[in-house]
């Protein structure tokens, strides 16, 4: 993995799955000694990550209340080491020959953050393997 290129989490409104998993994503890299820097974007963001899940992390930790849903860059995408997508399609911002990892049956985060941080989690152990 190199450390000067991140990877970037993508969900629909940038402000629940993707923000959820950048979070996690870099627990669990510490945890491991890696030096590798994740980022969360929308294809069409919120204005503000919802306070469940603000709330969740914080509970947890983590600790993203000073964080605001973004749009993701074509140029983001391009640098990145690896592009994760939860459920959205990247469409015209995708740069050519792009394959992103897909992450499509995580549960919606408001149906239950647990099971939707679980399946996070487990995804992130095996791409940090």
């Amino acid at each position: 993995m190199p450390p000067d290129r991140p990877i970037v989490f993508v969900c629909l409104h940038g402000a629940a799955k993707s923000v959820v998993a950048a979070a996690y994503f870099h627990r669990l890299a510490e945890a491991r000694g890696l030096k590798i820097r994740a980022t969360s974007a929308g294809i069409d963001p919120e204005p503000q990550v919802p306070s469940t899940v603000v709330d969740a992390l914080l509970h947890e930790g983590i600790d993203v209340r000073h964080y605001r849903p973004r749009a993701v860059t074509r140029g983001e995408l391009a640098a990145a080491w690896r592009v994760v997508t939860f459920g959205c399609d990247l469409g015209h911002v995708a740069p050519p020959r792009l394959t992103p990892i897909r992450w499509d049956d995580v549960p919606p985060v408001s149906e239950g953050f647990e099971a939707a941080r679980d399946a996070i989690v487990a995804r992130i152990g095996r791409l940090l393997d």
